[in-house]
Order: C-alpha cells, then structure tokens, then sequence
C-alpha cells in the first residue's frame, strides 16, 4: 500500500441510472418524498451489488443527480437556467442526456449545501468507506460565463471561478468532518489544456494564455482542498477527456501539462483516463512524485465490449515503468453515467466492467 493507493480496485462514481428512476424523475406526478423512497432503495441495491462484486470502496452511483456537476447549479442562486451552452461533442450519438447548464447573470449565492442530501444516506448506510465526487471549481467558468451577460455580475472568468472556491472548500471540509474517507474531485476542464483547439478557445474566448489559466486552475483546487488531506482520507482528483453519452470532446495525451499538474496539484491520487490512443502514452507518469498515486483508467466506460485481461495487465506492466507497482491501482476510465442518460452499454455490461477490474486487480496486487 502506497503513496495514498488504498483502494486498488477503484470506481470513478457515477452508475447507470435504473430505468424505473428515469422514469418517475420524468413523470410530473411523481411527488418528492417517492422520489427519495425509489432512490433509496436503488442505491442500497447498488452498495450491494459493489461489495459482491468485490470493492472496498463505495459510491453511491451519483443516483440523485442529473449530472456529474448537477449539485453545483442546483445550490446557488444566480444563474440563468432558460439557457443552455451547445457543446461540440464526439465519438457517439449526440442524442439526449445532458442536463441544462445554466449561465451566470449574476453573484452567485449559496442556498444550501451541495452533497449533503447524499451523503447522509450514503455514509449511514455503506458496507465500507466512501467515495463522495464533486465537480472542480474549475468547471464552470468555461460552460456558464457568456461574454455580454455574465460580465456585469463578474467582469473576468477569473473573478466568477474564485467565487465558487468557498462553496466547493466548505463543501469537501464537510464531508470529510462527516466520515467521508475518499474526496474526489472530477475535473475535466484540464483536458483543455491538452487539445489544441481548446488551447486556442482559452486564448480567444477568455483572453487569457493557456499556461496563465493552467497555473490558476491548479491554485484553485489546491484552495478548494485546502484542509482536506489528513490520515485516512484519500483526497484524489480525476481527468478525463468527456464522458456525456459515451462521448468526447478532447484529445491529447498528459504531455504538455504533467509536470506542473502532477508536482503542484495538492492529491494523494490522480485518477487518469487511459483507456484509448486518445489519452497518449504513459511516459509522462515519470513526472509523478513518489508520494502519490495514480489510478489508471484502462477499462473503457463508454463502449460495452470488454478489455482482455491480459491487455490491462501489459498496461499496467507498460505504466509500472515511470510509477512503482505499489503506487498504482485499476479503474473505469470515468463514470458510467456522467449525465443521467447515461454511457451507451447496459447495465448487466456496466457490471461486466466492474467485475473486470476487481478481477484484474486482484490478479496483481493480491496474488
């Protein structure tokens, strides 16, 4: 056990949505306190499901929330939810799934707490420790600030992202003071920095470079974790390259941004997408400090054809060679349902990739 690695069968967070969710959630009849009950009772049926599959760790599959970030905008009040941003996906359908993004129009004020709801339920009720997963600060400023709107709230992308510090801090401060032993903080945005068409949007779009923008993303996290790295806590941090309905909007391998990010960023864990040509080599896990981990995400959320086993077992040789064994662990490369429409696999497939990389990983570090 190293380098903050506790959990070497891993799960990103988010699970498919059970059809019978869905469908009361879309059904306007559908009172609150049945939604809750029907919610309940899947996400039990989840916790199970993960401990007879084998892990010791534990979500609760994002089952309340539209999205990934869907918490954020529905706990503060300042945002326009008639608008929505269009996004330039890749790689599968573009049909349904995506929850409204609402705009910044004016501050932003907190109107009550972002996870608590889930983790009440989650943490009394688990068969072992606790992942909880919020969205970076870093995430919104990009999707939510439209020039010409949002600028007589916040006149720069940076005055709107340090205002959202305080909620994700206080928010993480909490479920750790909780119980929560696994804080992870999902942070696509730096995949920009990455792909040269969003290095570009950077420099056109919010007039900034993107080795400025790089540096204050990265002070930023370190704020919103400030105080959550204590003994028996796993403070980690997951990239990727999107994930709504099994798609992607960026390319690009860790190159241009792993020294800084992986030197800097104040994690015990960086979760890291690897699952395809999309992700580049493992070359620049050679810039990862012997004092932290990396959990590769070999096993592919977004397709239902399963990895061989020998495939993940020569990635993990592959990336042993810039990280120790002991330093690494296996996971899906993201959530299975980044958005509540969910990947496009099913869930007995969802459950044939869990299994999959409790398998593999017990195959390496318990043999």
């Amino acid at each position: 056990m190293g380098a903050g690695v506790i959990y070497r069968a891993d799960n990103v967070g988010s699970l498919l949505r059970p059809r019978e969710v869905l469908e009361a959630r879309n059904d306007p009849r559908t009172t609150p306190e049945q939604l809750r009950v029907l919610e309940d009772a899947h996400i039990l049926q989840a916790l199970q499901r993960q401990r007879t599959l084998g892990f010791r760790i534990f979500t609760d599959g994002e089952l309340r929330r539209k999205g990934f970030m869907s918490d954020f905008y529905e706990s503060v009040d300042g945002l326009d939810t008639d608008g929505s941003i269009a996004r330039a996906w890749k790689g599968g359908s573009a049909a349904g799934g995506s929850p409204l993004i609402g705009l910044v129009v004016d501050r932003i004020r907190q109107t009550k707490r972002l996870t608590k709801h889930e983790a009440d339920f989650v943490v009394r009720q688990s068969p072992g420790a606790v992942k909880m997963t919020l969205p970076s600060a870093n995430q919104f400023p990009a999707i939510m600030y439209r020039k010409g709107l949002s600028d007589r709230a916040y006149p720069t992308y940076a005055d709107f992202l340090w205002d959202i510090v305080p909620i994700v801090r206080s928010e993480v401060q909490a479920l750790v003071n909780e119980g929560v032993k696994y804080i992870q903080i999902d942070a696509p945005r730096y995949s920009y920095y990455l792909d040269p068409k969003w290095r570009a949007f950077i420099q056109t779009e919010m007039g900034v470079t993107p080795e400025h923008a790089l540096d204050e993303a990265i002070r930023v996290d370190n704020a919103c974790l400030e105080g959550a790295r204590r003994d028996g806590v796993v403070v980690a941090i997951h990239l990727c390259r999107g994930n709504n309905r099994s798609q992607w909007y960026a390319e690009g391998g860790y190159d241009p941004i792993a020294e800084k990010l992986f030197n800097e960023l104040a994690v015990d864990v960086f979760l890291l997408e690897y699952e395809s040509e999309r992700a580049g080599t493992f070359e620049p896990l050679r810039f990862v400090p012997k004092d932290k981990g990396v959990v590769l995400g070999l096993v592919s959320s977004k397709i239902p054809q399963l990895e061989p086993q020998d495939q993940l077992r020569r990635g993990i040789e592959e990336a042993s060679k810039y990280v120790p064994l002991e330093n690494l662990a296996l996971s899906p490369q993201c959530g299975f349902a980044s958005v509540a429409g969910g990947n496009l696999l099913s869930e007995k497939d969802q459950a044939a990739k869990l299994r999959l990389v409790v398998e593999v990983a017990a195959s390496i570090w318990d043999s």
